[in-house]
Formats: C-alpha cells, sequence, structure tokens
C-alpha cells in the first residue's frame, strides 16, 4: 500500500474538479489517500468530490478544512457544528472515512482541529476581512478557542501499543515555526488565523513521525525534532506560485526510520 496525501482541493472551481475527474481509476487501487481539508463548502460538491477520489482509492481518508464549517449559503439556523456532522455523514455516503486506519503496523490518524490564537490575536482588520469570522456560526457564542478545544476533544489520544508507524493529518497547521522566515511582514497578519499549537501535542503524544496538514497554501517539507511535516496542497487556480500540483507520495519507512 502507498500512502498520499492532498490537501486544499477547492473544487468549485472548474479547473480543479477537472483535475479530480481525470485521476487514473486504475493506478491507486492499492493505495490510501489523505485529503487534509477545503474541498468546498457546498455538501453536493463534497459528496461528489469524495466520491470520486472513493472510486479511485483503497482508502480515501478525509478531515474537514474550515470552507467544510462554511454555513453563509445555509439556512441562518444551521450553526458551524450542525454543519460538521452533515459533512461527516456526506463523507460517509460518499465512501470516505474520518476515522483511524490501520495498515498491518502502520497507523493513520486523522486529527481534527481549528485555529485557537495560541499563534497570536487577531487585529481588528484580520476579524473584519477574514471569511471564518463571517461565514462561520457557533452555538452558544462560543469562541474560536472554544471550538478548537470541542474538537481536541473528539480525537483518539492513544494508539494500540503494537503500532510501529503513526502518520497523522490535519487541516490546520500545527506549530506556526513551519512558516518558512521569507513571508513579508504584512502577510504575518493572518498567522492567528493558521492552526493551533494543541495539534502539535496531539501528533507527538500519538508517537507520530509524520503529520500532513493544509490550510496554508504553501508547500513544504520540514522535520522537527524527529517529525516530518508535510503541505501539499493543490490550492486556487490563480495561485501561480505553485510549481506543481498533484498528489504527493508519503515515505511511511523512510520518514519512520529518520
Amino acid at each position: 500500500m502507498r500512502l498520499f496525501a492532498i490537501s486544499d482541493i477547492h473544487v468549485d472551481y472548474d479547473d480543479n474538479a477537472k483535475w479530480v475527474g481525470a485521476l487514473s481509476r486504475s493506478d491507486y487501487r492499492d493505495d490510501t489517500l489523505m485529503v487534509a481539508g477545503d474541498i468546498s463548502d457546498r455538501l453536493p460538491v463534497l459528496r461528489w468530490c469524495l466520491r470520486e477520489l472513493s472510486a479511485r482509492f483503497r482508502n480515501t481518508l478525509f478531515v474537514p478544512g474550515n470552507h467544510e464549517l462554511w454555513v453563509v449559503r445555509d439556512t441562518p439556523q444551521q450553526h458551524s457544528l450542525d454543519k460538521f456532522e452533515l459533512v461527516a455523514g456526506a463523507a460517509t455516503e460518499a465512501g470516505a472515512s474520518m476515522q483511524p486506519l490501520r495498515h498491518d503496523d502502520l497507523m493513520i490518524v486523522p486529527l481534527l482541529g481549528w485555529y485557537d490564537f495560541s499563534f497570536g490575536f487577531p487585529c481588528d482588520m484580520l476579524r473584519r476581512a477574514w471569511m471564518d469570522f463571517i461565514a462561520c456560526r457557533w452555538p452558544n457564542g462560543m469562541t474560536e478557542p472554544e471550538v478548537s478545544r470541542h474538537f481536541s476533544a473528539l480525537n483518539p489520544t492513544q494508539v494500540p501499543a503494537d503500532v510501529q508507524h503513526v502518520v497523522t493529518f490535519s487541516h490546520f497547521m500545527p506549530r506556526l515555526d513551519l512558516m518558512p522566515a521569507w513571508i513579508p511582514q504584512a502577510q504575518r497578519k493572518l498567522y492567528p488565523v493558521l492552526g493551533a499549537t494543541r495539534i502539535d501535542s496531539e501528533l507527538r503524544q500519538l508517537g507520530a513521525r509524520t503529520h500532513v496538514y493544509g490550510h496554508t497554501h504553501i508547500n513544504r517539507q520540514k522535520t522537527i525534532d524527529g517529525i516530518t511535516y508535510i503541505n501539499n496542497a493543490f490550492g486556487y487556480p490563480h495561485e501561480h506560485h505553485f510549481g506543481t500540483r498533484g498528489l504527493l507520495e508519503v515515505s511511511v519507512a523512510q520518514e519512520s526510520e529518520a
């Protein structure tokens, strides 16, 4: 079994949807795909994409991103935790899974999350401009740190003792030092909404040596303290900084021995 990763497919864009539809139906029949969030906030589109991927891979594992929890197109009565349940149901209907998967001595674990301002507090401009503050609605006045804790409580805290290799994946970034030094100062205002340090604590508790994340649209691999962090976003069609767009094979054995 080979293990592949991708995030931020954003198939609301025709070019991105065409890429999904053009994927081989024979090359990946024995393989597993991790999809680290941001397919679409529209349930029929999400269901279509995951169904297409599930038809090509033996296992398609999925974790929702921030876009999946937008309710701006939904009824005013619906909040984003309701949407999460609908997204989970759509994934199951499409043949994908949001649960850990074991293959021999390998465990692949999706980690839910949200940003909690552990990377910094948002300025007023960010609160006005960042779509999540507009398109997400939370019940009972939940704050973003409370949302982060809610999803964290749904994550597993251990794997079976005989598991030798653990790969985790999340939509949100697990640590801020994964951002490259060349990011302009003006763009660093986005840092508060990129991820949460809680995710890094969780993947380390599970014993992961490889972690895949999305959300930032900055593709890179970086090893810190024995853990290799991988971002392989497909991105928006207009993002010309992407040199290549496609699936990335994750070498579990190599990373585990690093």
